[in-house]
C-alpha cells in the first residue's frame, strides 16, 4: 500500500491511498474460507458448504468489510507516522485509478487539531463581586419562603393585588371567537403576571358575581398570530375572591423548613449558611464567566468544523431531550442547526484552549479536590454520606465533578495572572434581582 498526505487548508488534510488489488482478493478469500467452516446455508451441513456458494452468499459483504478494515488500518498508520491529531472522522471516497494499474485508489479527507498558542493575559481586568450576607437578606429570604407556602381563604370583598381569583371569560376579535379565547373557572393570582397586564388591571376592584367588558390590544409580537397586534373585546365574570394568608414565623414554620426542634434562630442560621453558600457559588460563577471570555478574547484559534458540527448536534439532542422532559414534541418544532452553531463554536474553542492550559501547566484535577467538591455537593441532601458513596460507586459519575474541578483550576491559574478588582455588590445585585 502507498499513501501520501496533502494540505487542503489551515486544518483540512487529504490522504490518498493506493491498495494492491491482489492484497484485497487474498484477504477476501482468506475470510471466506474461515466463514465456510461456520456458515449455515440451506441444503448443506455446517462446515461442508462449497467455497463458491459461500462467496456467492457473502462475497460482497466480506469485500466491503475487508476494504473498510484495510482503509482504516492504512489511515491510522499514515496519521501516526505523520504525527497528526485527527479531529472528527475522515471521509473516505473512491478515486479513479491513473494509468493501467489495477490498484484500488481512495482518498480520506479529514481535519486536524489546531496548534493552540495561548494569548497574553497581562492586560486583562476581572471584576470580582464582594458580597456580605446581612440580616436583611435573611429576612427577605424568610419572606420568600413564607410566600412559597401561602394559603388562600375566601374573601367577601373586591379583588386586590395578591388575591387569588376565579373567573370565566370570553374574548372576541372582530366579533368572532378565536382559539384559546374562552375559559371557565380559570384561576390566577392578581399581579403575578401570568396574563397580560392590560387584562389583569380591569379585574382589580371586581367582586364575586360581577361581570365586566373591556378591550385589550395584544402586542404585535404576541405568540398567537391570530390576535397579535389586534384589539380583543373580553367579557369577564368574577366567580370568587380569595385572600392570601402567609404562615407565621414560628416553631411550626421552622419545622416545615427541616429544623426538627422548631428553633427559629437555628432556622435563620441555616438560611444564612445556605445564602452564603449560594453567594460563594455565584461569585465563582461570575469570575469564571469573565475568565473564560478573557481566554477566548486573547487567544486566536481556529476550531475544526468537524468538532463544531459534532457539538452542534449534541446541543440539538440536549434541546430535544429538554423539550421532551417538558412534555413538548421536538418533532413538531424546527430546531435549525444555526441556532446552536455559535454556542458550539464557543464551546469547542474554549475546550481546546482549556486543554492546552491544563497540559502546559499541570492543572489536572486532583483526587482530593474532587472529593472536596463531592462532599460539598452532598451537604444539601438529607444523607450526605450516601450521596458521596453513590458518586464513587461508578467512576463515570465523577466525570462532571472532575470537569468542574479542572475548570476551577484554570480559573485560579488565570486569576493569579490578571488584575482582579473587587466590586462591592448586594446579594440582590449578585443574584440579578435588581
Amino acid at each position: 500500500m502507498q499513501s501520501n498526505i496533502e494540505d487542503l487548508g489551515a486544518l483540512e488534510r487529504r490522504l490518498s491511498v493506493s491498495i494492491p488489488q491482489e492484497k484485497i482478493e487474498a484477504e477476501v478469500e482468506n475470510r471466506l474460507k474461515k466463514l465456510a467452516h461456520t456458515a449455515r446455508i440451506h441444503g448443506f451441513r455446517p462446515g461442508k458448504v462449497p467455497l463458491k456458494i459461500v462467496a456467492q452468499q457473502y462475497g460482497s459483504q466480506v469485500r466491503q468489510e475487508v476494504l473498510g478494515d484495510v482503509l482504516k488500518s492504512n489511515f491510522s498508520e499514515a496519521v501516526r507516522e505523520g504525527n497528526l491529531r485527527v479531529a472528527g472522522y475522515p471521509r473516505f471516497e473512491p478515486k479513479q485509478a491513473e494509468g493501467k494499474t489495477s490498484d484500488l485508489e481512495f482518498s480520506a479527507t479529514f481535519e486536524v487539531y489546531p496548534e493552540v498558542v495561548l494569548g497574553d493575559l497581562a492586560h486583562v481586568r476581572i471584576e470580582k463581586p464582594v458580597v456580605k450576607v446581612t440580616e436583611s437578606d435573611v429576612d427577605q429570604t424568610v419572606e420568600t419562603l413564607r410566600k412559597q407556602r401561602v394559603q388562600y381563604e375566601p374573601a367577601n370583598r373586591p379583588a386586590a393585588a395578591g388575591d387569588r381569583i376565579n373567573i370565566d371569560y370570553q374574548g372576541l376579535v372582530d366579533g368572532a371567537e378565536f382559539a384559546g379565547g374562552k375559559a371557565e373557572n380559570f384561576t390566577l393570582v392578581l399581579g403575578e403576571g401570568r396574563l397580560l397586564k392590560d387584562f389583569e388591571a380591569p379585574l382589580a376592584g371586581m367582586g364575586a358575581g360581577q361581570s365586566k367588558t373591556f378591550e385589550v390590544v395584544f402586542p404585535a409580537d404576541y405568540h398567537g398570530k391570530e390576535i397579535a397586534g389586534k384589539a380583543v373585546t373580553f367579557e369577564v365574570r368574577l366567580n370568587g375572591v380569595e385572600s392570601p394568608r402567609l404562615p407565621d414565623v414560628d416553631e411550626e414554620f421552622a419545622r416545615l423548613l427541616g429544623v426538627a426542634d422548631g428553633d427559629v434562630q437555628k432556622m435563620r442560621r441555616e438560611i444564612e449558611a445556605n445564602l452564603e453558600r449560594e453567594v460563594s457559588q455565584r461569585v465563582k460563577m461570575k469570575a469564571k464567566e469573565q475568565v473564560m471570555q478573557a481566554l477566548l478574547d486573547s487567544t486566536e484559534i481556529l476550531a475544526p468544523r468537524a468538532l463544531v458540527e459534532m457539538e452542534t448536534e449534541r446541543l440539538m439532542q440536549d434541546a430535544r431531550k429538554d423539550l421532551a422532559s417538558r412534555g413538548m414534541s421536538a418533532k413538531n418544532m424546527a430546531l435549525p442547526p444555526d441556532l446552536f452553531r455559535e454556542r458550539a463554536q464557543r464551546r469547542v474553542s474554549l475546550g481546546l484552549i482549556l486543554g492546552e492550559l491544563v497540559k502546559a501547566h499541570g492543572l489536572h484535577p486532583k483526587a482530593e479536590q474532587v472529593r472536596a467538591v463531592v462532599e460539598d455537593l452532598s451537604q444539601s441532601y438529607e444523607n450526605p454520606a450516601e450521596v458521596v458513596k453513590w458518586h464513587y460507586a461508578e467512576p463515570d459519575r465523577l466525570h462532571d465533578v472532575e470537569s468542574a474541578v479542572l475548570e476551577d483550576n484554570v480559573v485560579v491559574w488565570v486569576l493569579d495572572r490578571v488584575a482582579v478588582e473587587d466590586k462591592p455588590v448586594t446579594v440582590d445585585e449578585l443574584m440579578g434581582k435588581t
